[in-house]
């Protein structure tokens, strides 16, 4: 049963607690991700089971990656999501549809992007989000990443819903960070599913169920 496959994250597991449940049911030793998914992130978790399929990770996590993203606008989150703590924003107007629609092309494109402090980046040879539980504020340094478009899907105050297309190394918190910022209202994450990575989509993705049973039949 070894290559490559799509599973669909719940919510709730780590993206390296889903390779625990692979290897479990398969008992293959040697399986990978391309590319994290957040805990309170759901959607599309590639993953190279065996030897020769891992060695293709590196090449996949490259590819284009599709998200729905809703972002609470008037609060900031320490975590730039649902887990931080919260300050509420005190605003003098509510920013229009229109305001964001011009808004929005300038995170299109090569952009300059700061991870967020509790993310698996490494600082020193530690993941930042350990330094920050310890109560330190770990410096992150911008780096450029690509946005290839972003699509209003929604928008209803404080409400903004968005699908994000976008190259390797994106975090959708941040750019959540960073629309609350030039609106000047403050923003964080509420909600994101990856619906597709490359040519692999939502509608292709296997469950762990799914996954279990499939193994179970040609095993």
């Amino acid at each position: 049963m070894e290559g490559i496959f799509a599973i669909y994250k719940d919510k709730g597991p780590t993206s390296n607690g889903i390779l625990k449940q692979l290897k479990k049911i398969t008992g293959i030793k040697k399986i990978g991700h391309a590319g994290t998914l957040d805990p309170l992130a759901q959607g599309v978790l590639i993953v190279g089971i065996g030897r020769s399929a891992t060695r293709l990770l590196g090449f996949l996590v490259k590819k284009e990656k599709e998200y729905i993203a809703d972002i609470k606008l008037g609060v900031n989150s320490t975590t730039d999501d649902k887990e931080g703590e919260k300050t509420v924003i005190e605003i003098t107007s509510k920013p229009s549809l229109e305001k964001i629609k011009k808004l929005i092309p300038e995170f299109e494109g090569l952009v300059w992007q700061t991870p967020p402090i509790y993310s698996a980046v490494k600082i020193k040879g530690e993941e930042a989000y350990k330094l920050a539980r310890r109560g330190q504020v770990p410096e992150i340094s911008s780096r450029q990443v690509e946005i290839k478009k972003i699509e209003i899907l929604k928008y209803q105050w404080p409400k903004l819903r968005l699908k994000v297309l976008t190259g390797p190394g994106v975090y959708i918190r941040s750019l959540a960070r960073d629309i609350g910022q030039r609106l000047k209202t403050g923003g964080y994450l509420t909600f994101l599913e990856r619906t597709r990575v490359g040519d692999f989509s939502r509608d292709q993705a296997l469950s762990l169920e799914q996954f279990k049973k499939l193994y179970g039949d040609n095993k």
